[in-house]
């Protein structure tokens, strides 16, 4: 949505005609902006981009789960250190609630 002044942003990779009417009229409905990236251009959401390949670095081989109930657990408590204690290196090393 050009121009919008939604604090709210949803986005699709996979272009405009996957996101059904009854989406964009709720969306529009609560002030969420809908925005399609381009294809091969992951650069235009960054901060997905940045997080998934964080994910991707520090999970494979590491870690062993044999529930997927364990998995969820372990998923949530790594995003809450990821987004309040891990230091942000764009920053001088400073944690997020700090900065």
């Amino acid at each position: 949505m050009k121009g919008s002044e939604s604090r709210w942003a949803c986005a699709w990779t996979t272009g405009p005609k996957n996101i059904s009417g009854k989406l964009q009229t709720w969306a529009a409905k609560r002030g969420i902006g809908i925005f399609c990236i381009q294809p091969g251009k992951p650069q235009q959401y960054a901060y997905v981009e940045r997080y998934n390949r964080t994910v991707r670095q520090e999970w494979p081989g590491r870690f062993i789960f044999n529930a997927i109930k364990k998995v969820k657990e372990h998923a949530t408590r790594w995003l809450w250190i990821y987004n309040n204690q891990r230091p942000d290196m764009g920053i001088g090393g400073i944690t997020p609630p700090w900065n």
